[in-house]
């Protein structure tokens, strides 16, 4: 059975530790360089050849660095990349088709973006040795479509839509219309430009652009070039469900012309959409991935909701995933009341927002939605106190906790030292509760500052969660989570929130994430950036058909998980469901 023995370059520090792994290995004990300790950095090694697996290091490491993983055996001489020795290890490839999207689907650090650069050619896979030669690579994949694809890499063009479209700025000045005027080699852009609704931004610099804009303006210029495969990495990012689905069908008209397209996304909605296959990549994050074998895509998400490939005979998940429907709301079967709004407006320069009066129960979740640039945030910052209504009065004696939309903390120290000074001594049921579905615990040793963006978003989460309070709001938590975070983090506020008898509001424009973790919704609507209105809080379905109806999409659920899946533009169902007023079916 093959061993890999991963020491997380990101968790390591030997400056913080006593090298506990070299101390305690029975390997070094006995003679052996099991753990040889490198003299310039300080840093352990480790020899896979060596190691009896016995697995004392992993838990010594006061740091949680060490991985030793014993692989299935069919995984043995599959290596298609690893970065370094002790390093993260990638099995097996996806394989792009023409004329078909394909999607990838797996936790944060199981190796898709690393998959997608091999296959754009940004990255030469070295096949777990220090490098591979052209016919290594092609005779490990030898009966397979990749060898063909590989034979050919170096004369195919490609196009690649990178995951941090923020650092488009750094790439690219000037403005939006002058780089796409300069990229149209399809002839495509007037098209893209209503598609997108690319024309309120195309004369402002790039680098004023907020994240969603830069998001559209990063698809389109992906779109408008010619190309044998495009491959985007996360194109929902930033942007609200009417933006993603219009994002889907622009991406899915690259597989009509004859593209071959491959897509990152955890969205499931959004995959479910634009895809024809799908990969599941499963794995141990940070430590190894592997790429399943392709399926259609309602099978493929459907598998990876079970945990369970039956055909490889895998279980990487102890319980799959299952969307149920709730019973009615508090405001429906007589729950307490614990906040009611009045009348609200807030007026700015070229924006005016009007919130309609509400009232919502303890141990409620009232879900946001509505598209970008409406007043979600204004409407959430006003409650948390931040901003001051124009006309109306916010009037409770209600804590608030509440974890905003931009992930940003000026802190030097630790995560723990970090949640310390917010929380002061943590309750015994934090850990439990918070800290542990989060997966936080694992973070606690490391830098704030180091943390990506993902990490650092479940630590605000459980920041937020973990303070006592009343009123508990939440502003795009699922942003730069994977599926399984995303459905963590809603089981998270759903049990603090009923746990404390507290109210929580969640914007959020992941419809799966929404449909999960609500009890009802407030449903804004209104045009971007001059002018919102709020309906409700109303009940989940009446809530969605007034949301999708103005989205213009249908969803069904899929009777094996109960997960809601968009319908096609104009399929049976589809029109259907539209001439019911059913634009989000229950049943």
């Amino acid at each position: 059975m093959p061993r890999l023995a991963v020491i997380r370059q990101d968790f390591c520090q030997p400056k913080r530790c006593s090298l506990e792994c070299h101390r305690y290995c029975p390997g070094v004990r006995t003679g052996d360089e099991t753990i040889v300790i490198d003299e310039k950095t300080g840093r352990p090694a480790i020899s896979e050849q060596l190691c009896s697996g016995c697995g004392i290091c992993v838990h010594k490491c006061p740091l949680r660095a060490i991985k030793i993983i014993n692989l299935p055996s069919q995984l043995e001489g599959r290596c298609v990349h690893r970065y370094q020795p002790n390093g993260f290890a990638l099995f097996e490839l996806p394989i792009p088709r023409a004329g078909s999207v394909t999607g990838l689907v797996g936790q944060n650090g199981v190796g898709k973006t690393t998959a997608l650069q091999i296959l754009a050619g940004r990255l030469r896979p070295n096949l777990g040795k220090e490098e591979a030669t052209q016919r290594e690579l092609i005779e490990f994949f030898k009966g397979s479509e990749l060898q063909n694809y590989f034979k050919k890499i170096d004369g195919m063009k490609v196009v690649y839509k990178p995951q941090a479209v923020d650092d488009l700025p750094k790439a690219v000045k000037g403005k939006p219309s002058e780089l796409l005027e300069k990229i149209d080699e399809r002839s495509v852009v007037k098209e893209l430009v209503r598609s997108l609704s690319l024309g309120d931004f195309l004369n402002r610099e790039i680098k004023m652009l907020s994240g969603g804009e830069m998001q559209r303006l990063a698809i389109a210029a992906a779109v408008a070039r010619e190309a044998d495969i495009y491959f985007f990495d996360e194109p929902s990012s930033h942007l609200d469900v009417y933006q993603r689905l219009n994002a889907a069908m622009v991406i899915r008209s690259l597989a009509a012309a004859g593209k071959a397209v491959m897509v990152v996304e955890h969205d499931l909605a959004m995959l479910d959409y634009v895809s024809d296959y799908v990969h599941v990549l499963y794995g141990n994050p940070g430590v190894y991935g592997v790429v399943s074998s392709p399926r259609g895509v309602r099978v493929g998400i459907n598998v990876f909701l079970n945990g369970y490939l039956p055909e490889e005979n895998i279980m990487f998940r102890r319980e799959p995933i299952k969307f149920e429907l709730r019973p009615l709301s508090k405001a429906v079967s007589g729950g307490k009341p614990l906040l009611s709004f009045p009348r609200l407006v807030k007026v700015f320069k070229d924006f005016r927002l009007e919130v309609s009066p509400g009232e919502v129960f303890a141990g409620e979740v009232v879900g946001i939605v509505g598209p970008n640039a409406v007043g979600k945030t204004t409407f959430v910052r006003m409650l948390a106190g931040e901003l001051r209504p124009t006309s109306g009065k916010i009037d409770f004696n209600l804590s608030v906790s509440h974890k905003p939309q931009y992930l940003k903390v000026d802190f030097e120290g630790t995560v723990e030292e970090w949640l310390h000074e917010q929380l002061g001594d943590f309750d015994p049921s934090f850990a439990p509760d918070i800290l542990q579905p989060l997966e936080v615990e694992p973070l606690m040793e490391r830098e704030l500052k180091n943390l990506s963006g993902g990490e650092l978003q479940r630590v605000l989460i459980a920041a937020c969660l973990g303070r006592q309070a009343d009123l508990y709001l939440l502003d795009e938590p699922s942003a730069y989570l994977d599926v399984e975070q995303r459905l963590n983090m809603s089981k998270c506020i759903r049990r603090t929130t009923e746990k404390r008898e507290a109210v929580a509001f969640v914007v959020d424009h992941d419809v799966l994430s929404i449909d999960y973790i609500s009890d009802r919704l407030l449903v804004f609507t209104g045009e971007p950036s001059r002018e919102g209105r709020t309906h409700g809080p109303l009940e989940m379905r009446e809530g969605m058909n007034l949301f999708l109806k103005e989205v213009g999409v249908t969803f069904r659920r899929d009777p094996q998980t109960g997960r809601p899946r968009a319908n096609k533009p104009n399929s049976a169902l589809d029109r259907e469901q539209r001439a019911r007023g059913e634009y989000f079916y229950l049943h």
